[in-house]
């Protein structure tokens, strides 16, 4: 078995598979542009198949069986192992590095913690604090504003008000759109 530090899209698929047993097909039918997760991070089918290669490689996710293909060969179903679920948890738990992160990272874990029924309140604040020395230098900086600078301190300033925001609506019970 290889060592892997999965990659975003790995991450994707690895969640995926954490709510159920599936094959790759659906899995890039769940990755695809305009899907809850696809909103956030589109994977093409290709490398939905080398993402699961390289999961089943590291012994985070395994075959589990195979089933007749609709139009094709038989597929092969994948299941998450007990390590692959251990790594996702720890990934899950853990908040990004970076405000740029927020985009895809962030709202992947977001996405997944819904669709996996768990909440993401303890992530949510755990971003915040993890983000509270960036965005504070980012907001008392004496350095000139350029439009790198300008732009780096907006976007602080929406990151740490959306997490304000997201950290009410979970503590609220309410939903986003809801």
């Amino acid at each position: 078995m290889e060592e892997l530090q999965p990659s975003v899209s790995e991450y994707a698929v690895l969640g995926l598979l954490a709510v159920g047993p599936s094959h790759g097909f659906a899995i890039s039918k769940a990755l695809e542009p305009g899907t809850e997760i696809g909103r956030i991070i589109t994977v093409r089918r290709p490398l939905v198949y080398r993402a699961l290669d390289r999961l089943v490689a590291a012994g985070l996710a395994e075959p589990a069986h195979t089933e007749p293909g609709t139009a094709g060969p038989n597929r092969v179903v994948y299941r998450v192992t007990p390590s692959g679920r251990e790594n996702l948890n720890r990934w899950l738990r853990r908040p990004v590095a970076h405000v740029r992160d927020m985009r895809i990272e962030f709202q992947l874990k977001l996405a997944l913690h819904e669709v996996l029924g768990r909440s993401p309140l303890a992530l949510i604040r755990r971003q915040r604090d993890a983000l509270g020395p960036t965005l504070a230098a980012l907001d008392t900086a004496a350095s000139p504003i350029d439009n790198l600078e300008l732009w780096r301190r907006h976007n602080a300033a929406a990151a740490a008000t959306y997490l304000e925001s997201l950290e009410r609506l979970h503590t609220t019970g309410s939903r986003p759109g809801g």
